[in-house]
């Protein structure tokens, strides 16, 4: 009978041990917001060995299809149509902090640019509580203006002047299509800068790009040379539209030492 019971305790421990899940990889999803009449959540996808090989935004079609477009709306942050959204805590083998999902009815400045409907991805490398810190240009021009030195962005990216409240500098890379006529808008990639530090990194889709993806539309991300922490950081980004939902990524992730 012992001989029995111990063969049952060897087979019990090794279905159990066939059954427990070690691996540390996976997809971890952040926590859901109502967005409009539909739902948006982060989510970050990690190897075995927790190295990150995705981060990114989905927002269900639901949301897509009901966010307003109100008639006679001036072009500008319309921040009654910002989210912020946390991150799974295995998200912290990232750079990023949160993220800021912002939809804007008409657009904003500069005018016959980007005054389209669209969609800003903030994927912030501060604090909410630092971001929403930040005062209007007017107020803080000083840290607005200080930018990071060279190396920290990549060569091509300018900064047009200004800024936004609860958001940073916006630098552009000089030689998107849109900045020249006819203007022709439809997505884009933003750094972002505040009291000399690099602070998000950002794409920018109009609604209408985001309609006329079929599968997935994919983009390098034009590299600086220098970085302000050791860690992993993207190279490329990309947007999927499928089962019902669409999902903004960044991937590509190469690890990066501080300089």
């Amino acid at each position: 009978m012992k001989k029995i019971l111990a063969v049952l305790i060897l087979l019990a421990a090794a279905f159990t041990s066939c059954d427990k899940d070690d691996s540390k990889g996976g997809t971890f999803k952040g926590p859901e917001v109502k967005f409009h009449d539909g739902k948006a959540w982060t989510w970050v996808k990690l190897d075995n060995e927790e190295k990150p090989l995705q981060v990114g935004v989905t927002i269900t079609d639901a949301a897509f299809n009901s966010v307003p477009f109100p008639q006679n709306m001036p072009p500008g942050h319309d921040m009654s149509n910002s989210f912020s959204l946390k991150l799974h805590a295995k998200a912290k083998v990232l750079p990023f902090t949160h993220i800021g999902l912002d939809w804007n009815p008409a657009g904003h400045e500069p005018p016959g640019i980007y005054d389209k409907p669209h969609f800003d991805y903030h994927f912030y490398m501060i604090s909410e509580a630092d971001r929403l810190k930040i005062k209007p240009y007017e107020q803080d021009k000083a840290k607005f203006d200080n930018a990071p030195a060279q190396g920290y962005l990549p060569a091509v990216y300018i900064n047009p002047g200004g800024g936004v409240p609860a958001m940073g500098a916006h630098w552009i890379n000089a030689n998107s299509p849109e900045l020249v006529p006819p203007h022709n808008f439809t997505e884009t990639f933003f750094f972002g800068s505040f009291d000399a530090k690099v602070i998000f990194y950002e794409p920018m889709i109009t609604h209408d790009f985001i309609k006329t993806v079929n599968g997935t539309f994919s983009k390098d991300i034009p590299q600086p040379t220098k970085f302000q922490a050791n860690g992993y950081y993207p190279t490329k980004w990309s947007i999927t539209r499928k089962n019902g939902v669409t999902e903004v990524i960044l991937d590509g992730f190469v690890y990066r030492t501080a300089s």
